[in-house]
């Protein structure tokens, strides 16, 4: 046990390297959320949320500025097989991709005629095709997106047709999906419920499907549940393990379950990803912070 770091396997000390503190490199948002790191310009962007921004930190001084304003209360991001940038927009209700001349276009805004709750989080997989959760956080008032009823009267997990652009509800029994992620082989699909946000005995749980090779789902059994808040979001390393975020910090599991060790923050993390040439850094969105921690391990391009 360190001030920052919460062994419980020992393996855990060969994953993070616990003689570095997680450093705070912004704490002048609202709440943070969406880092999406593109490795050509050595820069990270991600969300301040209720601020209605989209902020980028420039690795090669460390300075942090304002990427775009006014922009839909964006939520999740990540960097497509192109390397644009794909956004969840409350307010605009939809997902959308920021294109190389830095126009902005919609990819999903419907499902079935219907608009979209306000998708919270997005991954692409090997074929280009664009996965992403709906829950209703974005419509429930003002501050984070647009208060509104949902048309949709469900949350569901969506999957974006790299040739058609079909929206299809992937998965329909959950109650906030949120955080998602795939494994290497992208045969299983972790999700996270976060359901308990806003449901009494509501889920706080990561829950795992198989994903056969014509994107049809199956399973769906709970991997682990979340003892401090909620889980939101996760990504897997090269060795499949699941870091995930929670209400103290961020957890590091073993793809079956078992819970390795803590990177104690002690605030509410909202978001990660990989970083650097090796994927050795991690960035963490947690509440009005960004942090930087430095890993052992390599983490996985998306």
């Amino acid at each position: 046990m360190t001030d920052h770091y919460e062994i419980v396997d020992k393996c855990f000390t060969d994953k993070v390297a616990v003689l570095f503190p997680p450093e705070e490199l912004f704490n002048g948002g609202l709440f943070t959320e969406g880092p999406a790191y593109f490795p050509a310009g050595r820069f990270l962007l991600f969300t301040d949320l209720p601020n209605d921004r989209i902020m980028r930190l420039d690795e090669t001084d460390g300075s942090v500025s304002v990427f775009r304003q006014d922009c839909g209360h964006p939520n999740g991001q990540t960097v497509d097989l192109e390397g644009r940038l794909l956004s969840c927009e409350h307010r605009h209700r939809r997902v959308s991709r920021t294109q190389h001349d830095g126009s902005v276009i919609t990819i999903a805004d419907a499902w079935q005629g219907k608009k979209l709750n306000s998708p919270n989080d997005v991954i692409v997989t090997s074929d280009g095709a664009i996965w992403f959760t709906d829950p209703t956080y974005g419509i429930l008032h003002d501050l984070d997106g647009g208060k509104a009823a949902s048309e949709i009267d469900a949350c569901h997990v969506y999957r974006v047709d790299p040739h058609t652009g079909t929206v299809e509800a992937k998965i329909t029994d959950m109650v906030m999906p949120n955080g998602l992620a795939f494994s290497s082989d992208e045969r299983t699909l972790y999700v996270v419920d976060s359901g308990k946000s806003h449901h009494e005995n509501g889920p706080a749980h990561v829950r795992a499907f198989h994903v056969d090779t014509d994107n049809r789902i199956t399973g769906g059994q709970v991997v682990a549940d979340c003892a401090v808040g909620i889980f939101d979001g996760l990504r897997l390393d090269r060795d499949d393990h699941i870091w995930i975020t929670a209400g103290d910090g961020v957890y590091c599991y073993e793809p079956g379950g078992e819970l390795l060790g803590k990177i104690k923050l002690g605030k509410i993390a909202a978001n990660l990803t990989f970083a650097g040439a090796r994927r050795n850094t991690m960035y963490v969105c947690a509440t009005n912070s960004l942090y930087r921690i430095r890993l052992k391990i390599n983490g996985r391009i998306r």
